[in-house]
């Protein structure tokens, strides 16, 4: 497997505050990877870099050798924790809008997916419940035939009944050569899903290995060593 992802020394500072701390970084094509750390741990900073929303003070990040630009957004499907769609479009406005701007959307792959949530098409975005926009965002990105996808909190605004379509919709429908990354504090629900975990803390890396090697190594699941490693 190639390096999707790659960060050397990166350093991201506010002032006098340092949330990114000299991290160095490689993700593999073909994996599934948890970004896990408390709040202010530096999670949203590194997210943010990757898609080219904040520039490092110091070291660099690459994606597919290249850094966090124009020919990187071709290539990096992001959730952000956030709604950003108008809501008084249309979910199939909102279609067909990803199908202009992202060359790899797959509007079929969508539709379908809309279907099984009996979520028509004509529908306002205002018009849907908080649960189900958020299902909305989850399938444009997951429509979308990237290299890497960055989930930020995907199962953060749904009920725990819907939990169990969020996770089944991310195994099934994302490039099986790219790699996901998925921030959450919700452990427990995406474990049996994960590959790979980084647990990120003040800024530094403290952990990265398989989930088989924390289970072999620790004896626990990664909830129970996180737990451990980040309790107060």
């Amino acid at each position: 497997m190639s390096v999707l992802l790659k960060c050397e020394n990166l350093v991201k500072q506010y002032g006098n505050l340092t949330a990114l701390n000299g991290i160095n970084l490689s993700l593999e094509s073909g994996k599934i990877v948890g970004l896990l750390g408390p709040n202010g741990s530096g999670k949203t900073t590194f997210i943010k870099m990757v898609n080219g929303l904040l520039s490092p003070t110091a070291g660099s990040i690459t994606i597919n050798g290249n850094h966090p630009g124009t020919e990187t957004k071709k290539q990096v499907a992001y959730l952000p924790d956030n709604s950003y769609l108008n809501s008084w479009m249309s979910v199939r406005q909102i279609v067909e809008f990803f199908t202009d701007f992202y060359d790899d959307f797959r509007p079929d792959l969508a539709y379908a997916m809309f279907s099984q949530l009996d979520i028509p098409p004509e529908r306002k975005l205002k018009t849907l419940s908080k649960g189900n926009k958020e299902k909305v965002c989850l399938i444009l990105v997951m429509s979308r035939n990237a290299k890497l996808y960055i989930l930020d909190e995907p199962i953060a605004g749904v009920d725990p009944a819907a939990r169990d379509y969020v996770i089944s919709t991310i195994i099934n429908n994302y490039n099986p050569d790219a790699t996901v990354v998925i921030s959450t504090h919700l452990i427990a629900d995406i474990e049996q899903i994960l590959d790979e975990v980084i647990f990120i803390k003040n800024g530094n890396i403290v952990l990265k290995q398989t989930v088989d090697e924390i289970r072999e190594e620790h004896g626990k699941s990664v909830d129970e060593l996180f737990r451990e490693v980040f309790k107060w």
